[in-house]
């Protein structure tokens, strides 16, 4: 899809229902997010996540799903320690029906990425934004905002795709960052607050439906207004992507 230039529409997700209903509007993947800690367990990070709970959630999913892939997220503790503690996870996310898995960080995960990938896992970045690092970083704030920030995150994209890493998610930077890591990283780039320069899109699907409490961030669009049915909504979202009309300049930094 991204050598063809069709954008990709992506959701997080987390159960068989959800799973059905963006299978047939023809969301493209289906990320199992880490999110879940905060949009299901209500939890106020992503930390507290564990795997099994990522596995359960991974098996639910792929019962749901039958054409899109499906990515899950490796849990904060899961894979940060060492390589081959990162294969035991992703291994099990495999065993339990992913078709690749997802790893937050930098240039530091390459040498982890090149050992996955030359044992069959594969695998997507996560650069920007990083939430299981919000801690160190300062809270949820925008990355990437100055030269040497940015030149940080490009090198840190390029580590992670010449270690064999097939996509990449940015999360949370400057339209034309955003625009940038699409230019130079290699492998189709997914944003989330990131601009519509990106190879596609992913919101977390609470988000995306409106039902998530609290004010939405600035990057999340409520797909439910002006639709009567949770399965109208996902397939205007996945329109929305595909003709480029989100996101729009309102939620690009």
């Amino acid at each position: 899809m991204a050598r063809d230039g069709k954008r990709i529409a992506m959701l997080t997700c987390y159960d068989a229902s959800f799973a059905s209903l963006c299978d047939d509007a023809g969301v493209d993947i289906l990320l199992v997010g880490d999110s879940l800690g905060m949009v299901i367990q209500g939890q106020s990070s992503t930390l507290s996540v564990s795997l099994d709970e990522t596995l359960y959630h991974t098996r639910c999913v792929v019962a749901g799903s039958s054409r899109a892939l499906v990515i899950a997220d490796l849990p904060f503790g899961t894979y940060q320690a060492s390589a081959e503690a990162a294969y035991v996870a992703c291994s099990k996310a495999l065993q339990a029906g992913a078709q690749m898995v997802k790893l937050e960080g930098g240039a530091w995960l390459a040498d982890t990425v090149a050992f996955l990938t030359h044992r069959g896992i594969p695998v997507c970045g996560h650069v920007g934004l990083q939430p299981q690092s919000f801690n160190v970083l300062g809270g949820y704030r925008v990355q990437g905002k100055t030269a040497g920030a940015a030149d940080a995150m490009i090198a840190d994209a390029r580590a992670l795709v010449a270690a064999g890493c097939a996509m990449l998610i940015v999360e949370c930077v400057p339209r034309a960052l955003g625009a940038r890591v699409q230019r130079e990283a290699g492998v189709p780039v997914i944003g989330i607050g990131a601009g519509p320069d990106c190879a596609g899109q992913v919101l977390v699907i609470y988000d995306a439906l409106g039902i998530t409490p609290g004010k939405p961030a600035r990057f999340v669009r409520n797909f439910m207004s002006g639709h009567d049915s949770v399965a109208s909504a996902l397939a205007a979202y996945v329109a929305a992507v595909r003709e480029g009309s989100f996101p729009g300049p309102e939620h690009c930094f």
